[in-house]
């Protein structure tokens, strides 16, 4: 009888860390979905006016950093659906027994990809402000990569997270 409680006991305690875990997956894909908009937003309307006529789309790094972020920003809104569908019914929107690999390749993908494209684009910026000096293109600019920094840093998070799930998971 003593066993049978100690087991419950640690079911329960199980039970509570999932549902902590996939609150916490769910907040950091909110985070990657809200930056990942900001990012891509706020560099698609980075085009300014007057003898210059500069836009982001006459720079393949900020291509770059716009096509990624619009990736991640789909990915990472189908993701917080999921997580959420599955916090109110306690199924997933599409069940298979890759789902685990899935999520923690993608997230994996997604987050190497976001520094690659950052790490590009704020080197474009660093690029124009040496040659030019500061203006409103490269603030807008410096602003839509500090955000696909941050949508780094919470893909890395969620990274960690699917990992988890992944080691933990039940495969049988």
């Amino acid at each position: 009888e003593k066993r049978s409680g100690v087991a419950v006991a640690s079911i329960l305690r199980r039970s509570k860390r999932d549902v902590m875990v996939n609150r916490a997956a769910l907040g950091f894909r909110v985070c990657e979905v809200i930056l990942c908009l900001i990012s891509f937003s706020v560099m698609a309307a980075d085009k300014t006016q007057g003898w210059s006529g500069d836009s982001f789309d006459r720079y393949k790094e900020y291509r770059y950093c716009l096509s990624v972020t619009v990736i991640a920003f789909v990915y990472s809104g189908f993701q917080a659906f999921n997580l959420a569908y599955h916090l109110i019914t306690g199924k997933h929107v599409i069940s298979h027994h890759l789902r685990y690999h899935f999520d923690f390749s993608m997230d994996q993908i997604l987050a190497y990809l976001l520094i690659s494209a950052s790490s590009s684009a704020a080197t474009r910026v660093d690029d124009w402000v040496s040659n030019w000096g500061r203006d409103e293109f490269t603030e807008m600019a410096s602003a839509s990569v500090g955000m696909s920094f941050l949508a780094f840093a919470a893909f890395a998070l969620s990274s960690l997270i699917s990992g988890y799930n992944l080691c933990n998971h039940n495969f049988a």
